[in-house]
């Protein structure tokens, strides 16, 4: 029995850092403004990603992990909860962008058996999809527009495409395959601050047996006390996969943000 592996990915090698002018745009549908651009609406949200690439680094919190491998029926044949210290590292530095995730153990609810879990990591930084860093690997359309508590929220719909860098992989076996995903995104249209993004695979990898795999982040306003302005932090990722024989529900929470800074200092001797 094999334990599959669900991570977002980010790569050391060069990727091509295409803005709007590079991605093969839709049709706007669904009601949005005729003047709205979709360029305009991808530069917004871009400089929305970019604020939080900056943000999330500098913040810790608790995250809460529930595993479920689930039957045939859609019933939890065996849970697993786990409290985790959590802390993200990104670092973009020239043609190399790395994500790496920092758990430290608090709690274990639930004793051990013998049964393949899934794995999956990373997930709160999904709209590192809008990121100037990764655009030319997708293509985007808007998809109409709502309202939500007050807000205007934008729908933009996003696809990877096939044969570039992807941004997520299954790990399998000690071997990573690149996952072609596509979904949608609800963003603010005033301060294109991304709200939910939804996203799942745009095929089947029936080479790999994986079925099914559809992911949801939601993130949540958050203000420090240190400062005024209000900060949107993942608040939950949930993942299900399935294979041909078994299903996993994994659902991640995240709670607790507090803001830390590091200062360093170095010398230079004679």
């Amino acid at each position: 029995m094999d334990n599959y592996f669900i991570e977002k990915h980010c790569h050391r090698t060069p990727i091509r850092i295409l803005l709007a002018a590079g991605i093969a745009f839709g049709v706007a549908k669904g009601g949005v403004a005729a003047d709205l651009k979709l360029e305009d609406a991808l530069a917004h949200a871009s400089t929305s990603v970019e604020a939080f690439w900056k943000q999330f680094p500098s913040v810790t919190c608790t995250e809460s992990v529930t595993q479920d491998k689930l039957g045939k029926s859609g019933k939890v044949e065996y849970e697993q909860k786990s409290i985790f210290d959590y802390l993200i590292f990104m670092n973009l530095e020239g043609n190399s962008l790395t994500v790496e995730e920092s758990r430290l153990l608090q709690k274990s609810i639930g004793k051990s058996k013998n049964l393949p879990l899934l794995i999956s990591s990373g997930f709160p930084t999904l709209l590192l999809v809008f990121h100037p860093f990764y655009q030319g690997n997708f293509r985007y359309q808007l998809d109409g527009e709502e309202t939500a508590n007050g807000k205007n929220l934008l729908r933009i719909q996003f696809e990877h495409i096939s044969g570039t860098r992807s941004t997520s992989a299954l790990r399998l076996r000690g071997r990573d395959y690149p996952l072609d995903l596509k979904g949608t995104a609800w963003v603010n249209r005033e301060t294109g601050k991304i709200q939910k993004i939804v996203a799942g695979l745009e095929a089947p990898m029936d080479d790999l047996n994986l079925k099914v795999l559809n992911v949801e982040v939601r993130y949540e306003p958050h203000q420090f006390q240190s400062s005024s302005e209000v900060e949107w932090l993942p608040s939950t990722a949930i993942i299900d996969v399935e294979t041909a024989r078994q299903r996993w529900h994994n659902v991640h929470s995240f709670s607790n943000y507090k803001r830390f800074s590091v200062n360093s200092e170095s010398t230079v001797g004679k």
